[in-house]
């Protein structure tokens, strides 16, 4: 059994996303290629974007600090601390409308 702290993950991560040239920083916490679940945890600076992009299986954002929009379409869901968004089965990106930190869950199509 691992644990580990996502509050602290979250803060070290923001202060890379800050202090970086593209404002965002990414690291994953469970799973990977070989996995069909990938969990990852995602700091985006205010004003900072993941480009719209392809679902690659069930996906959710959990948004543990900060204020995030996921844009599928002419859909928008907005999310702040403590919100779950789950993400459409489509082409969608994700702004962050604060610096903000997200635990992104994918569990890949087979």
């Amino acid at each position: 059994m691992e644990k580990m702290s996502l509050t602290a993950l979250a803060r070290q991560l923001a202060d890379k996303a800050e202090n970086s040239k593209s404002g965002r920083s990414a690291r994953t916490v469970y799973g990977g290629h070989e996995h069909v679940l990938r969990q990852t945890v995602i700091a985006l600076a205010e004003g900072q974007k993941l480009d719209e992009h392809e679902n690659p299986g069930e996906a959710t954002v959990y948004v543990l600090t900060g204020r995030v929009r996921l844009c599928a379409a002419e859909n928008a869901w907005e999310g702040s601390s403590g919100d779950l968004l789950i993400v459409p089965n489509a082409r969608h990106s994700l702004e962050a409308l604060e610096a903000s930190c997200v635990l992104l869950t994918v569990a890949k199509a087979i």
